[in-house]
């Protein structure tokens, strides 16, 4: 692959489907979870096989992990899933994973206590996108809804570790 075809883009998203067409590989929409960290191990395999040879596997499953928490979090608390898209990029994937909900994970500014009276439950997810995951940002849309952008970093499984 050339740098150029390398250089991170800025997904767009359909209103009413998501999109999961990445340089070369066209796939069926994504709605789940297990489609869309398919997508993100198809995008690998078809990044790094060609280029450098299989991906590091613990990046794969740090990858995946995340691609699964994140769209995980936008069926469950974002209104459903608006758009996924993985990109290849120099050293790694961009993901862009978008809702319908305007409200920001909890915790993106600190933790936020549990409600008087309740114990925290769940919340893992978030956290673990924080600690794996590169460049997290977070874009409203301009109609309502939210972008959640991050890289995460593969490297070629002969490379360092």
């Amino acid at each position: 692959m050339s740098d150029d075809e390398l250089a991170p883009a800025r997904p767009t998203f359909p209103q009413t489907q998501t999109q999961t067409q990445t340089r070369g590989l066209t796939h069926a929409p994504v709605a789940t979870a297990a489609a869309a960290r398919a997508h993100a191990r198809a995008v690998v395999e078809a990044g790094w096989e060609t280029s450098t040879g299989p991906a590091h596997e613990t990046d794969v499953i740090d990858l995946l992990l995340v691609v699964s928490e994140l769209v995980t979090n936008a069926l469950r608390h974002g209104g459903g899933l608006a758009g996924f898209e993985a990109v290849p990029v120099r050293d790694g994937i961009r993901l862009a994973v978008r809702d319908h909900s305007d409200e920001v994970p909890a915790g993106v500014c600190g933790p936020a206590p549990p409600p008087a009276g309740r114990a925290r439950t769940g919340g893992y997810g978030w956290p673990l996108v924080l600690r794996l995951a590169r460049d997290i940002g977070i874009e409203k849309g301009p109609t309502g809804g939210k972008t959640i952008r991050v890289f995460m970093p593969v490297r070629a499984a002969g490379g360092p570790d």
